[in-house]
């Protein structure tokens, strides 16, 4: 145990360890509060005075929730040891997030999100208080778990950290290979002398390094055999990068070097979120001092990142789901452009439902007006443009799977199963993805159908009723009744046909059978991880050991053959019937339209009937009237003419006709309107 006046821990407590300190986790001798204690060792002492308290002064200077907070400096009991006694982090670092199997290919996006808003806001604070880090990393960035379970990370370790302005410079170098500006990289890992000084802005490169793993699981620079091992081929990399690449590797000894200007295909951050970083990767990960952004410039860019809402959208014609950030004072035209960039699915083509009610986007409205939407609960976009659905992009976590070497190697067989079981949870999150893209495909079209189809058709109906009234038109009108009995049926079997394939999904354990699988494999993997620790196993363990190898094979290959046979298989299935379903659905619109065409040309040949039908009326009834005026003036002759019974019963015969094609052509146009309403979204509130 150790001590200072007010705090005491076990060296047994070790949270950290660096060059020239140890972090343990201690209490307060009164309270019992948790806290980390930051004690120097003798090699801190060996620095320039200013050296050893620049530290201190530079944390009293601070004062931010996403800075680690510094309560006091004591010192230890006999060795008078300076101890710093600092904020506990109950989460770890950033770092140990990372190398959780969990997150061997990135972060999620929400948690993603929170890591950027944290560390933007950390750093903003420094450089309002004029303060370079120079040690920026995971490791370095604490998570705390706040009260309602959300993550809040924290920048630590200000050993390295000093005042300096923006266009202030230093020369003494400090920080990690694999986040260092290659500049300071060059001097401080291979020795070279060199005159260069350097700015803050080697702060944004090792920002640009941390945010890239965060975001893949992975570093952007990786030589063959690794950084620490090839540290020139590494120099190479970082200094020989073209503009805009944000990432560089060499697959084998003595290759070529491959640059990447995306984000790889494992990374699980949305497309729409992808979009946004890449960009300020690409200028942050900038050799050349001159050419990198400046902190003014980057706190823009991703505070614009920040400042976004993000609106769910399933594209039923891509079978994808997009996530598509905008500002709330966007325009809803904004949107469906953003919509359109993500989809290709052009604004006048966009047809959108929300829990299966009709939305209609009024472009100029505020995009305030949007439905709040959830991946579970998103915007259902349906593009009048018919297309082959492509479905969710992914690489088959087998790929990243390595085997375990026969012979007992402690350290080895513990990253062979950390490997295995990272790909294992890459397995997991692509399944419940895929069966999430089913359930929306299924959900939406059926949706679709019922919403913009079936009400509809009961109307429709009534079209066959004008053939009693109109018997010019009733080939053409019974025609058109049994387009629309046909068309009836088909809708109603493909509703039920979705909703056979919605209960099928809803039934599928494949997500329980591969977390049963992580479950078991994560046993094992911890009992590797135990083991490494050791100098060696006896003979029983040993064998326990091999035994739990060959289980821990037998769980990834089971894992990775329900994923593939039931998740996969099961997925590219219902896509291939959603892309047939789809295109029915576009048969049966362009259909329809063709219906209601032809029900507006029965419209105005009714109109013209009408007329003709009125001016016949006009003329016969004109003929009625002069024929009554002579019989009144000739009314004292016997053999005065009396007006015809037949054109009596003609004229009132067309009297009846007339008003009969009066509702006739009323009728026709009403149901044109129905008929009208399936080629095009119906009026409705916005949703």
């Amino acid at each position: 145990m150790q001590s200072t006046v007010n705090y005491l821990w076990h060296t047994d407590d070790l949270l950290g360890q660096g060059a020239t300190a140890s972090v343990y986790k201690a209490r307060n001798k009164k309270s019992g509060e948790l806290v980390a204690v930051k004690v120097f060792n003798t090699a801190s002492y060996l620095r320039p005075r200013e050296v050893q308290v620049r530290e201190f002064e530079v944390l009293r200077k601070l004062n931010h929730q996403n800075i680690v907070k510094l309560f006091a400096v004591e010192e230890t009991g006999v060795s008078r040891q300076k101890v710093l006694v600092m904020e506990y982090c109950s989460g770890g670092s950033l770092l140990s997030v990372l190398e959780s199997p969990e997150n061997a290919f990135g972060l999620l996006e929400d948690e993603f999100l929170v890591v950027l808003r944290c560390v933007v806001a950390g750093m903003n604070h420094l450089r309002e208080n004029s303060i370079v880090h120079r040690d920026i990393k995971p490791g370095n960035i604490m998570r705390l778990m706040g009260e309602e379970g959300q993550s809040i990370y924290k920048l630590t370790d200000f050993g390295a950290a000093r005042e300096l302005d923006d266009d202030e410079k230093f020369v003494s170098v400090y920080g990690t290979e694999e986040y260092l500006h290659p500049d300071m990289y060059e001097r401080a890992v291979l020795r070279k002398p060199q005159q260069k000084t350097f700015g803050v802005t080697v702060d944004l490169w090792s920002i640009g390094v941390t945010l890239y793993h965060a975001a893949t699981g992975s570093l952007p620079f990786v030589p063959f055999g690794g950084p620490r091992r090839n540290k020139e081929m590494m120099y190479r990399i970082t200094t020989e990068k073209p503009a805009g690449a944000i990432a560089g590797t060499q697959k084998r000894e003595n290759g070529p070097l491959e640059w990447s200007y995306t984000l790889p295909i494992t990374c699980r951050l949305s497309m729409g979120l992808q979009s946004q970083l890449v960009p300020i990767l690409a200028n942050i990960l900038e050799v050349e001092q001159a050419k990198c952004w400046g902190f003014d410039q980057f706190f823009a860019e991703t505070s614009d990142i920040l400042q976004r809402v993000v609106v769910h959208v399933f594209s039923l014609s891509q079978a994808a789901l997009h996530h598509v950030y905008i500002h709330a004072h966007n325009t809803i035209a904004i949107f469906l452009e953003a919509v359109y960039e993500q989809t290709s699915v052009a604004p006048q083509n966009q047809e959108y439902l929300f829990e299966g009610h009709i939305c209609v986007l009024e472009p100029s409205l505020s995009a305030q007006h949007i439905a709040h939407t959830t991946a579970s609960s998103p915007l259902t976009l349906f593009s009048m443009a018919s297309e082959t659905p492509k479905g969710l992009a992914f690489r088959d976590p087998a790929q990243d799977i390595p085997k375990f070497f026969p012979k007992v190697d402690l350290q080895a067989d513990y990253s062979t199963a950390k490997s295995v079981l990272g790909a294992g949870y890459q397995a997991l999150w692509l399944a419940r993805a895929l069966l999430a893209g089913q359930e929306l495909m299924l959900r939406g079209l059926y949706w679709f159908v019922s919403v913009t189809g079936m009400p509809e058709m009961q109307e429709l109906k009534r079209i066959t009723e004008l053939r009693s009234k109109l018997r010019a038109l009733a080939e053409a009108l019974s025609r058109c009744s049994h387009n629309i009995t046909e068309t009836q049926t088909s809708l109603s079997n493909l509703s039920s046909e979705l909703m056979k394939n919605r209960d099928q999904v809803h039934a599928d354990r494949s997500i329980q059978q591969v977390q049963c699988c992580l479950d078991k494999m994560n046993l094992i993997y911890k009992q590797f991880k135990k083991s490494r620790m050791r100098p060696g196993l006896g003979y029983n363990e040993e064998q326990i050991h091999k035994l739990d190898k060959v289980n821990f094979g037998h769980l990834a290959k089971r894992l990775l053959q329900v994923f593939q046979e039931k998740c996969v298989q099961r997925y590219q299935t219902s896509l291939v019937t959603h892309g047939k379903w789809m295109r029915e659905v576009h048969d049966t619109r362009n259909h329809l339209r063709m219906v209601s065409c032809s029900v507006a040309a029965f419209n105005t040949e009714a109109q013209g009937a009408q007329e003709s039908l009125s001016k016949i009326l006009d003329q016969l009834s004109h003929q009625l009237l002069q024929d009554r005026t002579k019989e009144a003036q000739v009314s004292a002759t016997p053999t005065a003419p009396h007006p015809s019974p037949a054109l009596m019963d003609l004229v009132l015969h067309m009297q009846e006709l007339c008003e009969e094609m009066k509702l006739l052509a009323f009728d026709l146009q009403d149901n044109n309107h129905i008929i009208e309403g399936l080629s095009r979204p119906p009026t409705a509130p916005d949703s």
